[in-house]
């Protein structure tokens, strides 16, 4: 393991300061949008103006400028109770990099909010991921995109407008620029129509925040749960579930407030819910959530980093012959015995999991005589060590033959590995009146 070591100096601490800039230079003017059209169906960008506050580090004032975005969704006719997703597209930030000094790809993450009206109000949080291309000096900010959902409360026509957004930037310092629209609403950028009337979950979340850096708090209030019942707060990447979780009780309204630390670099969303595992019928969310950073190296440390490399995937033999036991001319029968114990390690990480099968070649005795393969039959068994990932399941009894059977294996999963050991009980029904001698038959095992 080879320390790294992290230096700072002044330079580099006055750029840090110039970074904070990206906090905006107005790009110039532009028309403003006309008044919301409720009957509009088709999305359209729209400009508006925009008050963004540089971080006080850059030590310039507030700069007064236009934005122009666009709102698209997934579904512009959907159902009482469906789950609409959203897409904040900021065509053009009210901003450009102000020093002569480029900027660094993936340093933004974007955050915000989209106000709805109409058939049904409130404010939907979107995030982006943490992704820009190289910004060159003095260059316009590129365009950049954030997404959230929210779902269908009433029919009729429901406007989305764009709202408010942060531009973080995770570059030597964590810096934030927030945009506030100046006079909102804005002009509506995209209409959706809502049909049906049936029973709708009501239920709803808001977060104090839309990012955080990792171990940050952030505030997650409730609307409508049942009152009394427990809620479970928790982070989400996608449909799984992250690490991050904290409980609340909802009052006699059905109202909760919770304080969720989130660590997880992986949460991109978080939801709460009734009950004991997650149900779109019993919760509300996911509003978006993005980790903007956290765990930087703080001046005087230094950072130790590590490797895990990924093994292999192989076996070893306890040995390469069995004896079986003799039988009877004449009677003939069971000639038993037991399989040289095999280990398997599996150290390769990953999903993959592992099958292990064997087949057998027929028995050859004296002046030609044969005892067929498929005589062979075995009863597998399979142990695991213990803190291993994965678990060894063992293959069915019953013959082996030439065509093969499972001596033991392991299922894919999220995360695989482990050591186990194998054995296997064998016997060789030999028939009456088998001529006698020496007989052998070569046992192949094949680990995949």
């Amino acid at each position: 393991m080879r320390p790294t070591t992290r230096r700072s100096t002044e330079p580099r601490r006055r750029w840090a300061a110039a970074l904070g800039i990206t906090a905006l230079v107005v790009t110039g003017g532009g028309l403003l949008g006309g008044p919301a059209q409720a009957a509009a169906t088709a999305s359209v960008a729209v400009d508006f103006p925009t008050h963004c506050i540089p971080p006080p580090i850059a030590g310039i004032p507030p700069i007064d400028g236009t934005t122009t975005a666009q709102i698209t969704v997934d579904d512009a006719t959907p159902q009482v109770g469906d789950t609409v997703a959203v897409t904040y597209t900021v065509v053009v930030p009210a901003a450009s990099n102000p020093v002569d000094l480029a900027l660094p790809a993936d340093i933004m993450t974007p955050t915000g909010k989209v106000t709805l009206g109409g058939a049904q109000s409130g404010d939907v949080t979107v995030a982006g991921p943490k992704k820009n291309p190289p910004v060159p000096g003095k260059g316009a900010f590129p365009s950049f995109s954030m997404t959230g959902t929210f779902t269908v409360t009433a029919p009729g026509a429901i406007t989305l407008s764009p709202g408010d957004y942060n531009i973080h930037t995770s570059y030597i310092m964590e810096l934030d620029t927030p945009c506030t629209v100046t006079g909102p609403p804005a002009p509506v950028s995209e209409t959706v129509v809502a049909t049906g009337g049936g029973q709708v979950n009501e239920r709803a979340v808001q977060l104090s925040a839309a990012s955080g850096q990792a171990g940050d708090e952030v505030t997650v209030t409730g609307t409508k749960f049942t009152p009394g019942a427990g809620i479970t707060v928790v982070g989400r990447d996608g449909d799984a579930q992250t690490g991050d979780t904290t409980t609340a009780t909802a009052d006699g309204s059905g109202a909760f407030t919770a304080r969720l630390a989130v660590s997880d670099p992986d949460t991109t969303g978080i939801v709460a819910y009734e009950g004991g595992a997650w149900d779109a019928e019993k919760g509300a969310g996911p509003l978006a959530y993005t980790v903007t950073g956290g765990g930087e190296i703080p001046d005087g440390s230094q950072q130790l980093t590590t490797t895990v490399r990924a093994g292999t995937l192989s076996m070893t033999q306890a040995g390469d012959s069995v004896q079986l036991s003799g039988v009877d001319f004449g009677r003939g029968g069971a000639s038993t015995g037991d399989l040289r114990t095999v280990t398997v390690e599996d150290f390769r990480g990953g999903p993959a999991g592992w099958s292990l099968t064997g087949k057998v070649t027929d028995f050859k005795g004296p002046g030609g005589a044969r005892i067929s393969a498929d005589a062979l039959g075995w009863t597998p068994s399979c142990a695991t060590k213990p803190g291993s990932p994965s678990t060894c399941a063992a293959g069915s009894a019953g013959a082996v033959g030439s065509a093969g059977a499972t001596l033991a294996s392991t299922p894919d999963g999220a995360a695989t590995g482990g050591e186990f050991t194998v054995d296997a009980g064998l016997s060789l029904d030999v028939p009456a009146f088998t001529g006698a001698g020496s007989y052998a038959g070569v046992l192949t095992l094949t680990l995949t």
